[in-house]
């Protein structure tokens, strides 16, 4: 008998539509979900995109900051506005192809 029961470190597929949602992600998987979900959003022809990294202490937020800022594709990030989660949420705008 097989154990088919997922642990934390088998990886899973992520639905590409735009919103990146890192509530279920460890910290330490960023340098890494970040750029690929970015190729493949650029890749599907999305070019806006939101990440939720949630307010807590700001922890996330600096280290996706970061990640956006030294990423090729990316044209330019923001705060989210108070519709679309405010400073627990980062828009992205991808540089065309």
């Amino acid at each position: 008998m097989s154990d088919d029961t997922p642990n934390e470190n088998d990886p899973f597929a992520i639905e590409i539509d735009g919103i990146l949602d890192l509530h279920a992600f460890s910290p330490k998987d960023l340098k890494t979900l970040i750029p690929d979900y970015l190729q493949e959003c650029q890749e599907k022809g999305i070019m806006d995109i939101k990440i939720i990294h949630g307010k807590g202490i700001g922890n996330i937020r600096r280290s996706v900051h970061a990640l956006l800022e030294r990423d090729p594709l990316v044209a330019e990030y923001r705060q989210a506005d108070l519709h679309s989660g405010s400073w627990g949420a980062t828009i992205v705008r991808l540089k065309n192809q």
